[in-house]
């Protein structure tokens, strides 16, 4: 906890961007990665490995060991979710592979749940519900997560599309899953950009009233439409996925948002993730949420509300925890029974 404020992360990776990950029939795929690590070097904190560092490998793939000292031993964050990515565009096994994030959550039972992912485009829709199937009732998923704009057009999807994607959704209800998450907005690399928009969730967040829709990355750069359709659909929610990495290098724009949101959408809707590992561990991010403020001038000019405790507790664990079934009291009594660290931590894991 952090100020006696339970942590619920909605999102980390173990991802894999190993080269032996690359798919070597993609002449994309090598720069790609490469892309993605310049990206988000741009933002990592202090103190964070540079992903040029020569004593630690970025482009790597995450085991269970070091992820949970990064995420749990050397942060304040009570629980996690591990979640699926099937871009498959760059990645034999996927950018974070079903099997690995299944690992943490089987490692951690207490303490991580797994969100799966399948697409469509992969091996067809048969296999992807197939997929959601094995990874539901076999691997004990809890949510599931998608990502429909692909560097080739011919495999992008639409999430309003009722052949292929709401087949998708009817057959994860159908299993019991009721939280559904996307990556929107954000885009890596080449992407035509309109199939990273949300407003293909309009549709599935009308037509499915019983789920819950949760977007990452508030679908930057399309903040506009994603605040509109948060704040006129009650199922659909906002994760800040490692959106508080830009409060060190642009911290009005993050105050502006943040004060936005809480006007707009309001605190029950946000929720905290911190998108490690890919960015370092949470511990500089979380310290940064707790002491965001929202300046007056921007109060008084917008009519923004300032951010307060309650707030925080809401979006730091409360409104996941929710969505997921988890009670808070139940689990703080459980996690105090646990060892105070992994035994099995990694020597080597990022501290940040």
């Amino acid at each position: 906890m952090i100020d006696d404020i339970f942590v619920f992360d909605n999102v980390i990776h173990l991802y894999d961007m190993s080269t032996p990950n690359i798919r070597r029939d993609r002449a994309d795929a090598a720069p790609a990665r490469d892309r993605i690590l310049a990206y988000v070097n741009k933002l990592r904190w202090p103190g964070v490995p540079r992903h040029d560092d020569p004593d630690f490998e970025w482009a790597r793939r995450w085991e269970v060991d070091d992820m949970y000292d990064l995420v749990f031993n050397s942060s304040p964050t009570d629980m996690a979710m591990t979640q699926v990515v099937p871009m498959f565009d760059w990645f034999e096994d996927w950018y974070a592979p079903v099997l690995t994030q299944h690992a943490m959550a089987a490692a951690h039972p207490q303490r991580v749940m797994f969100c799966g992912g399948v697409d469509p485009m992969y091996r067809g829709l048969n296999d992807a519900l197939d997929q959601i199937d094995f990874q539901v009732g076999t691997l004990g998923a809890k949510s599931l997560k998608f990502y429909n704009g692909h560097a080739k057009i011919a495999d992008c999807w639409r999430c309003d599309d009722e052949r292929i994607a709401y087949p998708l959704f009817e057959r994860a209800r159908n299993t019991g899953i009721r939280v559904l998450q996307f990556h929107k907005g954000n885009p890596y690399g080449l992407q035509n950009m309109e199939y990273l928009s949300p407003i293909d969730l309009q549709g599935p967040a009308r037509d499915f009233p019983d789920m819950n829709f949760v977007v990452h990355h508030l679908a930057l750069p399309y903040f506009e439409e994603m605040l509109s359709i948060a704040a006129r659909f009650p199922n659909v929610y906002l994760s800040l996925a490692g959106y508080m990495t830009f409060y060190r290098i642009a911290p009005r724009r993050v105050q502006d948002h943040l004060g936005r949101l809480l006007q707009m959408v309001g605190s029950d809707k946000i929720l905290w993730g911190s998108e490690a590992a890919l960015a370092g561990g949470p511990a500089p991010y979380l310290n940064a949420f707790m002491e965001i403020e929202i300046p007056e001038d921007l109060r008084v000019g917008y009519g923004y509300p300032q951010i307060t405790r309650d707030d925080r507790r809401k979006i730091l664990g409360e409104n996941f925890a929710r969505l997921m079934g988890v009670n808070i009291e139940e689990k703080k009594r459980e996690l105090a029974a646990l060892p105070a660290t992994n035994p099995h931590a990694a020597a080597g894991a990022v501290k940040a």
